[in-house]
């Protein structure tokens, strides 16, 4: 499956490691540009490229970046990408980072506002996820300490094809919901950052609340 990861940061980054250790085909850029993933690129086999090439025919676009840097990718960002492709979001809203997001803070599940952003339906995954884990904790199907990914999407043929890709590299997957469900994995919800398998985190997301928690508000307008 030929991917693109669009952010080489700690979840990009090691993305990249398990895809490609996986067999996939991965192109990732950053915000610095393609020769600033030389390392990357050397250890992995991945491709360094540029956003637009990322995109380009690609069956799985992850966007993993600073949320507050969503609404500066290209306006015409998934041009050229592979019919019914994929988008993965992975980002949290860190009002300390991001700064005020009105449409948040008043209750617009983060991926939904991403989704606006980017112009294509998301599936949210691996924002709770330890970065660490993704490359040393992958675990065989049916490993009683595999972890699971909780995942979030409107769009059921992404999502599958989200879920089997989890599953590829060593996590089992919980059908989350819809994306108007993704608050339940936001930050400092009970699954968020929860290292346990399919029935734990099942259990996590319906104790969710939708209030957002005071850590992860800001506190004040601009």
């Amino acid at each position: 499956m030929k991917i693109g990861i669009i952010g080489a940061g700690q979840i990009g980054g090691n993305l990249t490691r398990r895809l490609t250790a996986v067999g996939h085909t991965v192109s990732v850029a950053n915000s610095r540009g393609p020769h600033t993933l030389k390392d990357l690129a050397e250890e992995t086999g991945a491709t360094p490229a540029t956003v637009a090439d990322v995109v380009r025919d690609a069956q799985v676009v992850v966007v993993t970046i600073p949320l507050k840097a969503v609404p500066d990718l290209p306006a015409d960002l998934f041009a050229g990408a592979a019919d019914g492709f994929a988008a993965i979001d992975t980002n949290n809203y860190y009002p300390q980072r991001d700064g005020f997001i009105e449409e948040i803070e008043n209750g617009l599940p983060e991926s939904r506002w991403v989704e606006r952003h980017v112009g294509h339906p998301v599936v949210k995954a691996f924002n709770g996820t330890y970065a660490e884990d993704i490359v040393a904790r992958p675990r065989p199907a049916g490993a009683p300490d595999r972890l699971a990914v909780p995942v979030a999407g409107d769009d059921e043929a992404a999502k599958r094809t989200v879920r089997e890709l989890i599953d590829a590299i060593g996590f089992d997957t919980v059908d989350a919901g819809g994306l108007d469900e993704s608050w339940r994995q936001q930050p400092d919800t009970p699954v968020y950052g929860l290292r346990e398998g399919a029935d734990a985190v099942t259990r996590a997301l319906a104790e969710a609340s939708p209030e957002r928690p005071a850590a992860f508000r800001a506190h004040r307008e601009p």
